[in-house]
């Protein structure tokens, strides 16, 4: 766990459209992250 406040470390995602994402490339903007369940998927 991160302390509040820190940066956090660079990652790299898949956005919705299959492209990669990393956190560097959203340098300097407000970052929100949303993880959910694929429809229809336990848990």
């Amino acid at each position: 766990m991160l302390p509040v406040g820190s940066e956090a470390p660079d990652f790299t995602v898949f956005t919705h459209e299959g492209s990669k994402l990393t956190l560097t490339d959203l340098r300097g903007k407000h970052v929100l992250l949303w993880f959910y369940p694929v429809a229809d998927t336990p848990g």
